[in-house]
């Protein structure tokens, strides 16, 4: 009998082993029907219940054996499924649920006869009219166009071409006339009577022509005897331009906080600038959401340190114990010739993932009837699956939800459990008011009933921002972050959706909950923050981070902080080491810019200083400090720690010229430019979108995932707006 269990032991070892010999890694990209890769795809193990999720490029790897059945899910998507065989590597590709989508008919100016093609899924149609003062009537598959009776778009309405990457009225496709590229307002006071043919491009055969600009589509017009083609710039921007025409309108029921620009200070009256660092980015994305969709950008929106923090920058990793390098250069201002510009940069330490402590995260999700919307819930789960897929077995997530009251519907659950993490997030449907203020006294509940000592222990708030019942106030939800941030849990916002969009409540909550602050307007930019930046997004390796810099008046007659408005300090809130500050994460890096005004230089934005008071006159020292423009302090706290630690650096008076900076001053120069001319700054004497551009190529030598360039994609399709 002992014989017979040895052997039937034995023969159980060599099944499993024999079974793990045969289990093989399976590989592939699964892309779009374009051949355009898809992130976030859900791909299922539906033998042994493993799970991956595509990355950006679309890529995923997954453990099977031959014969396991693999199933390949992704929101708006038909599921695919597929055996495998022998090979190692399967390649998908998934179709749009809902074909009906391609099929949306709308008609311009009446009836007319016209002709129509349809020689590929992406190339909807083409007319040629043979009496002119039809040019754009007709109906046309996959194009929804607003007009009035005056202009071939309404400036007040919009226009979509509808197919994948464009399933809502407020995506602007790019309009071409007669070759040039011209922006929505200028298309809207095209005579229609000079049209002479229209084609409407989409999906593949849109963006082979046109790159990501024509992501929405392309509605091209030619105009009889080519009118506008020999035009440059300028006097095709003259002869489109409509004086009465308004910009499209913000929707009124976003919300921004107002602030004033900070202005010009005197060393000799303010001799200390402090303020707090600021990692977020969320300032930039939503700006990028207006002018790709057209719109008129709110002042308010544009927060000018967070369009520049948005990149990263080439900065040396620290030497010594301390958690960040500390680096800074000195240079001529591109937008005020007489100014200089002093550029502060930080890098976090980057800690390998490995040796990353392990997460306690709670996802703290809005399913109110606000996020029914395609670019909110939907988008927010295909974002939260990307953060997903970065989680190791160590880590774990809880979920809880709030509409009109809140509820945990997934306890701590490991990271290693994949599947039940993302099949919890599939199941959660939008409806009902938003009791924010219960969601977040239950996500910190929960968080705190599972705390990590030493770990990375995280609420993660998903929401539009639109909070309706219990603590709606701002002033209500900053006293109830203030109070959560005592129990050492961190805190992140991400922003969905536009219309409702309430940007206000979000920053405050980031900013008094130890935390930071992502708008998501696509899954491109959900992979960027939770893929690609994961660590430096939710590792914090040092919190309460101040910076305070004392300039010399000997070199420095004025100077005056660039963004930070809303993270501004007082001298004496430096040492106090109950001021809240913000967190730098793991590899991140954060960039301050000064204005200064050297000593001796005459300038329209100094107010004039009194010379003759008595008792403010500052005693010689015997020490002139000649060659010294500041000296710069930081405090900061370790992620457990409640004391803070100081770090000092003098800045010497050492201008070097523009053209010999950094690629990183360049080009984080030239994003705080453009930031100041969307605030309309009155600090400024050139708005010269052409000038911005062309210090912003100057700084792109280095720009692997295209960021940099997208950017440069923005400034020129504002242009003509600002």
């Amino acid at each position: 009998m002992k014989n017979v269990k040895l052997i039937s032991l034995a023969l159980s070892m060599l099944i499993c082993f024999v079974v793990k010999a045969q289990e093989k890694t399976i590989t592939g990209i699964v892309s779009d029907e374009s051949q355009l890769p898809l992130p976030g795809v859900n791909v299922i193990n539906m033998n042994t219940k493993k799970s991956a999720v595509t990355n950006f490029d679309g890529y995923y790897s997954i453990q099977a054996q031959k014969g396991d059945l693999l199933v390949f899910e992704y929101i708006g998507y038909n599921s695919q499924r597929q055996k495998v065989q022998n090979s190692t590597t399967i390649n998908i590709k998934l179709l749009p649920a809902n074909q009906s989508l391609q099929e949306v008919v709308v008609v311009g100016y009446g009836s007319s006869n016209a002709e129509y093609e349809d020689n590929s899924s992406g190339y909807i149609s083409r007319r040629k009219e043979k009496k002119a003062a039809k040019a754009i009537q007709g109906k046309v598959a996959g194009i929804q166009v607003q007009n009035n009776v005056q202009y071939v778009a309404s400036p007040s309405q919009s226009v979509a071409i509808r197919g994948v990457e464009s399933i809502s009225s407020k995506n602007e496709p790019l309009y071409i006339i007669d070759g040039v590229p011209v922006k929505a307002k200028q298309f809207a006071n095209i005579n229609p009577n000079d049209v002479q043919d229209v084609k409407v491009l989409k999906d593949a055969d849109a963006t082979s022509l046109y790159g990501n600009k024509a992501a929405n589509g392309v509605v091209i017009i030619d105009t009889k005897n080519g009118i506008y083609k020999n035009l440059t710039e300028k006097e095709l921007d003259a002869k489109l331009k409509n004086i009465n025409i308004a910009p499209p309108a913000v929707p009124n029921q976003e919300d921004y906080d107002n602030f004033v620009e900070n202005a010009f200070e005197s060393p000799k009256t303010a001799p200390l600038s402090t303020f707090s660092i600021d990692v977020d980015n969320a300032s930039y994305t939503n700006v990028r959401r207006f002018i790709n969709n057209g719109q008129a950008v709110p002042k308010d929106a544009v927060r000018v340190e967070e369009m520049v923090n948005f990149f990263k920058y080439n900065y040396p990793q620290p030497k010594d114990q301390n958690p960040f390098s500390i680096n800074t250069e000195l240079s001529d201002s591109p937008w005020n010739t007489k100014n200089q510009i002093l550029k502060i940069g930080l890098q976090g330490k980057n800690i390998e993932t490995e040796n990353l402590p392990a997460s306690n995260l709670v996802f703290l999700i809005d399913v109110s009837g606000s996020m029914s919307d395609i670019n909110k819930l939907p988008l927010l789960k295909q974002s939260m699956k990307i953060l997903v897929n970065e989680l190791r077995e160590k880590d774990k997530v809880a979920i809880v939800v709030y509409a009109g009251a809140a509820g945990l519907v997934l306890p701590p659950t490991s990271g290693g459990e994949k599947k039940t993490i993302n099949d919890a997030l599939e199941n959660l449907n939008a409806g009902g008011s938003t009791a924010g203020g219960a969601g977040i006294e239950l996500a910190y509940k929960i968080a705190s009933e599972n705390f990590i000592k030493d770990g990375n222990n995280r609420v993660i708030l998903a929401t539009d921002g639109d909070f309706n019942v219990g603590s709606t106030s701002n002033s209500d939800m900053e006293t109830l972050i203030e109070q959560k941030r005592k129990t050492g849990v961190f805190l992140t916002c991400l922003g969905y959706g536009m219309g409702n969009y309430k940007d206000s409540k979000m920053e405050t909550l980031a900013d008094k909950g130890n935390g930071n602050y992502a708008y998501i307007d696509n899954i491109q930019e959900a992979n960027r923050f939770l893929g690609k930046e994961f660590k430096g997004s939710m590792f914090a390796i040092a919190k309460d981070v101040k910076i305070q810099i004392e300039f010399n008046p000997k070199q420095v007659q004025a100077y005056r902080l660039i963004g930070y408005e809303n993270r501004k300090l007082r001298p004496e809130d430096f040492k106090n080491d109950a001021i809240d500050a913000g967190e730098l994460g793991s590899n991140h890096t954060v960039t301050a810019l000064y204005e200064i005004i050297p000593a001796g230089v005459s300038s329209n934005y100094l107010n004039q200083q009194p010379d003759d008071l008595k008792y403010t006159k500052v005693q010689e020292t015997g020490n002139n400090y000649n060659n010294e423009l500041a000296t710069i302090k930081f405090r900061y706290k370790k992620p457990d720690g409640d004391k803070s630690i100081e770090m000092t650096k003098v800045i010497e008076d050492k201008v070097v010229a523009t053209e010999k900076t950094s690629d990183d001053f360049k080009f984080s120069t030239a994003v705080a430019w453009f930031g100041l001319k969307l605030r309309d700054s009155k600090l400024i004497s050139n708005k010269s979108s052409d000038d911005i551009l062309k210090l912003a190529k100057q700084g792109i030598a280095s720009d692997p995932e295209g960021y940099k360039a997208e950017f440069i994609r923005l400034v020129e399709g504002a242009k003509y707006d600002y």
